[in-house]
């Protein structure tokens, strides 16, 4: 890592999840508002139809609100979108949502990250592509951006046959 600093070739934002062309982790967790909740088993079951993205975001988070119009966009498009709310309070993700658009098929609450760490965020956001067999495909730490969801995002998709 020292080496990349020096030579100018090193972005924090691209560590590799060590999660990634792992199974996600077991959980359980509760829905927001209208929203279902959903575990493991939940996400697992969605993915063997079409690849989910699971998109970890907060209210109190700047990036997220600047990417909530890409998530909708692609949302928009029939892209799975599941969110979950890090460590923030239900009235506040709520909030957020009605400010920024809920353009989640379903919504779950980590209030005390301990989800999150399991994950290995390290951050707000972070987006999840999920493939069949509930199986981590691909992952970004950071916003979503017009760039990323080109030369990124649909690529992965493309590998997966959507």
């Amino acid at each position: 890592m020292l080496r990349r600093m020096g030579s100018g070739d090193f972005d924090p934002h691209m560590i590799k999840n060590p999660l990634l062309g792992k199974p996600i982790p077991q959980f359980t967790l509760p829905g927001l508002g209208n929203h279902p909740g959903f575990s493991a088993d939940d996400l697992r079951a969605a993915s063997a139809k079409k690849p989910v993205l699971v998109n970890f975001f907060a209210s109190w988070c700047i990036p997220c609100a600047a990417e909530a119009d890409i998530v909708g966009g692609l949302a928009a498009e029939g892209l799975a979108f599941w969110g979950v709310a890090y460590e923030d309070k239900p009235a506040a993700a709520q909030g957020f949502l009605d400010k920024y658009g809920d353009p989640y098929a379903r919504i779950a609450r980590d209030e005390t990250g301990r989800v999150a760490i399991d994950w290995g965020i390290y951050g707000v956001p972070e987006t999840f592509l999920i493939r069949a067999g509930g199986i981590i495909h691909w992952h970004l730490p950071g916003p979503l951006s017009d760039d990323i969801v080109q030369g990124q995002l649909r690529p992965a998709l493309r590998e997966l046959g959507s």
